[in-house]
């Protein structure tokens, strides 16, 4: 797997790499990819069907200056912002492999994901069980019952997008002021306001990248990204209001 750490100016271009790469690949002229990204900036993205309305306190991002997006998969709403670090597996879809079903993938990818992370932390799993790391609902990694990444999928015919979004050091009251309780939620979110829901990772952006990488194999970069398709994504899809508010 070819790996690519290439943060990209702005917000738009970020998302825009995820369905660039997916594209790429599905095209038969890319290869299966792991990618990275943190954000600059404070921002929100939405999932493709999510209504703006319904889960994002709008009133408080105009008031914060708060851009709003929207991403090509679904899943919950997020708040991007510095300390966090975002993901992209760009994976192969093999007719008798984990790939095959939007199910099996999810099972395969988050426990592999959970393993990476994991070997970070052997002393607090090991000190106290309520710490160990664990798949809750059907995308979230959480520490205990407290969420710290949700993921999301988006499947071609060939190739499958699954990526997701990791806190590590982020100002936590930040998703509070920014986002509404969320129309759908998890059985084991049990109502829990976001303050009590999410937590960080508190560890280094550089060592949870180090530890994906490795359990994905992917150590070699990617030379040749489709940083054309990706500029052109940004600009004519993914900065566009009709995209981003159109639910």
């Amino acid at each position: 797997m070819k790996l690519l750490d290439l943060p990209f100016s702005s917000p738009a271009e970020n998302l825009a790499a995820d369905e660039a790469l997916l594209d790429w690949c599905e095209s038969g002229d890319g290869e299966e990819t792991l990618l990275f990204w943190e954000p600059r900036e404070t921002f929100v993205v939405v999932g493709y069907a999510n209504k703006i309305a319904t889960e994002v306190n709008v009133a408080a991002c105009e008031q914060k200056n708060v851009p709003i997006f929207r991403r090509c998969s679904g899943g919950g709403t997020v708040v991007q912002m510095a300390g966090g670090l975002n993901y992209s597996l760009i994976l192969r879809i093999e007719e008798n492999d984990a790939t095959r079903s939007i199910t099996s993938a999810n099972k395969f990818i988050m426990e592999k994901n959970a393993e990476a992370i994991e070997t970070l932390l052997p002393k607090l799993k090991t000190q106290n069980s309520k710490l160990k790391i664990s798949v809750r609902g059907h995308t979230d990694l959480c520490l205990g019952d407290l969420k710290f990444a949700g993921n999301s999928q988006r499947r071609r015919k060939n190739f499958l997008l699954f990526h997701g979004t990791l806190l590590l050091n982020c100002d936590l009251s930040l998703v509070s002021e920014l986002l509404q309780m969320p129309s759908l939620e998890p059985d084991y979110r049990a109502n829990r306001s976001h303050e009590e829901f999410v937590t960080n990772l508190n560890l280094p952006a550089q060592k949870v990248k180090a530890a994906l990488a490795k359990i994905w194999n992917a150590n070699e970069d990617l030379k040749n990204p489709p940083l054309e398709n990706i500029s052109k994504l940004a600009l004519e899809k993914y900065s566009t209001r009709e995209w981003n508010f159109k639910f």
